[in-house]
């Protein structure tokens, strides 16, 4: 009997250790999954929190978050090729020398799309049921063009100027597809300001992120941003897709004219006429006034860029070497207009006109407290004011097209007045490049150029905001 029961103690006890082993083996595999997740944690944990966020307050559901993420995307990819531009034409040569491809990239490729940009906006307007395709065609045009990049910034060869030329057209299309496209995006009870500052912050952060990561790529070669560059637009493309179809309904548009524009097509006694009917095709005095007033803050933006670039390198804020200026000039932008494109959605019961007329009346004083009184501290200030003034009169902007605009005509007006503005910081940059080295001489010009656009527009502003009426005159 017991050596018939040894066979199955031998079992048992074979079984036993079996049953060891698997349980062995059982925490093991807990382990490695348990160590998998805490490690795909921070990837799905963060991409989770991302859409949380992009998708709050019906954003989801009407489809602005995705355009929040496809804007992130496009600001990635942007700032990459910027990364790599920046350290072949600006940084790896002498000042001198710098200041002579510069001006070369500004005429082969700025002057041409000074030319070019006023039709941008026309011909996308022509193709109002393509928008998605329109904004996936930008990204992948950037994407191939940032693969001709990364050999001509090796090269040095006399591609890189049409590609960078490309890359800037497909960009400020894209740019003006966008702006088209968020008013057939809001989610119930979303303005139009707040809807665009949602959007523009969310640029914003993707640019802050992927800036030092292109500038990592940068350190392990000139090419790399631009390979970083063509994946993110890569899956740009992809997402622009992902848009609701409803994007690409025109139903009920019709193309926006400035009163300029109408005037000159059929004579001011017919616009004085036209007022007095509903359905008006023009986009209003209050809208071109402060359009003019942001062209001012535009153009104040491409030559500070530009200006401060080399009198940056060449003369560095007190105790910084050139490359720290330029980060402290650069943060503080960044911060400003951060912090401006956030305030624009709590300001919901302030005028448009009238924090058109104060921003820039800051921007004035700041520039002009800078030319008097140079030095590190009020540069900085003074592109921290910009940045925060820019956003926020961008914003106003988009609240004066949303009141005024009729609604068959708001789209046009946004693809007019993005292309207008570009060209306005096209020209700033223009003179940025062409002055002496001088601080003092350099931030007067920039004061100039502020008065300008403010003493042009004030009067207008202040006139459409007496007669705006209490409610209409809202930003948000």
């Amino acid at each position: 009997m017991a050596a018939a029961r040894s066979p199955q103690g031998a079992a048992g006890v074979g079984a036993a250790k079996g049953g060891t082993r698997s349980g062995g083996s059982g925490r093991m595999t807990g382990s490695v999954r348990a160590v998998g997740r805490a490690l795909h944690f921070p990837v799905t944990g963060t991409a989770r929190g991302i859409r949380k966020a992009t998708h709050a307050h019906g954003a989801g559901e009407s489809g602005l978050g995705k355009l929040i993420e496809l804007h992130a995307v496009n600001g990635a990819g942007d700032v990459m090729i910027t990364v790599a531009l920046a350290s072949t034409v600006f940084f790896s040569v002498p000042t001198d020398e710098a200041r002579g491809r510069v001006a070369l990239y500004l005429a082969i490729t700025m002057a041409p799309f000074t030319v070019l940009a006023p039709v941008i906006g026309p011909l996308l307007d022509r193709l109002p049921h393509g928008r998605r395709a329109a904004m996936a065609g930008a990204m992948f045009a950037r994407a191939m063009l940032a693969l001709l990049l990364s050999g001509a910034v090796v090269t040095g060869s006399l591609e890189l100027y049409p590609a960078a030329l490309g890359v800037l057209v497909a960009s400020r299309s894209y740019g003006v597809v966008r702006s088209a496209v968020v008013p057939r995006l809001l989610p119930p009870r979303f303005s139009l300001v707040k809807a665009n500052s949602r959007v523009t912050l969310g640029g914003l952060l993707a640019t802050g992120v992927a800036a030092p990561i292109g500038a990592g790529l940068q350190a392990l070669g000139p090419r790399y941003p631009l390979y970083g560059a063509f994946v993110i637009f890569i899956a740009g493309t992809f997402l622009s897709f992902t848009l609701p179809p409803k994007v690409d309904s025109a139903k009920g548009e019709d193309r926006a004219l400035l009163v300029a524009d109408e005037e000159h097509l059929h004579g001011p006694q017919l616009i004085k006429d036209k007022v007095r009917r509903p359905g008006l095709r023009t986009v209003g005095t209050a809208v071109t006034h402060a359009l003019g007033a942001n062209a001012a803050l535009r153009c104040l933006s491409g030559f500070l860029i530009f200006f401060l670039a080399f009198l940056l390198r060449e003369h560095p804020l007190t105790g910084e070497s050139a490359a720290v200026s330029l980060g402290i000039v650069g943060v503080s932008a960044g911060a400003g207009n951060a912090l401006g494109t956030a305030v624009g959605a709590w300001l919901k019961s302030r005028a448009p006109e009238i924090i058109i007329v104060t921003v820039v009346a800051c921007v004035l004083g700041a520039a002009i407290t800078a030319a008097l009184f140079f030095g590190a501290f009020l540069v900085a200030c003074l592109t921290a004011v910009a940045g925060f003034s820019q956003a926020l009169a961008k914003l106003s902007l988009d609240a004066l097209i949303q009141r005024d605009v009729p609604e068959l005509v708001r789209t046009s007006a946004f693809a007019r007045s993005e292309t207008l503005l570009q060209v306005a910081w096209v020209f700033g940059g223009a003179i940025g490049i062409v002055l002496p080295l001088n601080g003092t001489l350099g931030l007067s010009v920039a004061a100039a150029i502020v008065a300008v656009g403010w003493l042009t527009t004030v009067r207008g502003l202040l006139g459409a905001a007496r007669h705006g009426g209490p409610v209409r005159s809202r930003v948000a």
